[in-house]
């Protein structure tokens, strides 16, 4: 005898003698009765499994649905708030605008314009500080390129080298993060 997956035929063919139906008589009804009615216990089971997935699908599908309705209103929420985050800003720079048109209006001598023109200059000042933008301090500090953007380099010996001696344009910072260089000219001594 020959062994086959380390089994010898005999085993095997015992074990394919236990895998067998029992023969049934012809026309015996007790055969037909009870394989009815083992063969409706497992599709009732079926039905049940069947209505249990379809009921587990349509909870999947209403919590996808659920999910991405909410993400499509974060995203509207979030571009909403961009839109209109700067409206904070420019409420707070109205009143200068304001006091500019009232300038505009009077006939008056320079003297009172000026006085006028540096009310607004202090508002908008105001209103940008509220903002958390502050000027960059230039005219005498040393020269430094994360803040200072040098035009000219000017020779002389009034002021030590490399420090600012002139700005040309004031540079801001919003919190911690620049927004515009200053615009300067830096002192260079000569025979240096």
């Amino acid at each position: 005898m020959g062994k086959v997956n380390g089994k010898s035929e005999a085993q095997n063919a015992g074990l394919e003698l236990d895998r067998e139906l029992p023969a049934g008589d012809e026309g015996d009804e007790t055969t037909v009765a009870q394989v009815t009615v083992e063969s409706s216990a497992p599709e009732s089971e079926l039905q049940k499994l069947r209505a249990e997935r379809d009921s587990l699908l349509d909870r999947l599908a209403r919590t996808q649905a659920e999910f991405d309705n909410a993400r499509k209103r974060a995203v509207k929420e979030q571009q909403e708030f961009r839109d209109y985050a700067v409206a904070d800003a420019v409420k707070s720079l109205l009143p200068a605008l304001d006091s500019l048109e009232r300038a505009l209006q009077v006939k008056s001598d320079a003297a009172e314009l000026r006085g006028g023109v540096e009310l607004i200059h202090k508002q908008l000042l105001a209103a940008l500080a509220k903002l958390s933008v502050n000027p960059i301090a230039s005219k005498g500090q040393p020269f430094d390129p994360r803040y200072h953007e040098a035009i000219e380099m000017v020779e002389t010996t009034d002021a030590p080298d490399h420090q600012v001696i002139e700005e040309l344009q004031r540079g801001y910072r919003f919190k911690d993060r620049l927004l515009r260089p200053a615009m300067v000219k830096v002192a260079k001594n000569p025979g240096k």
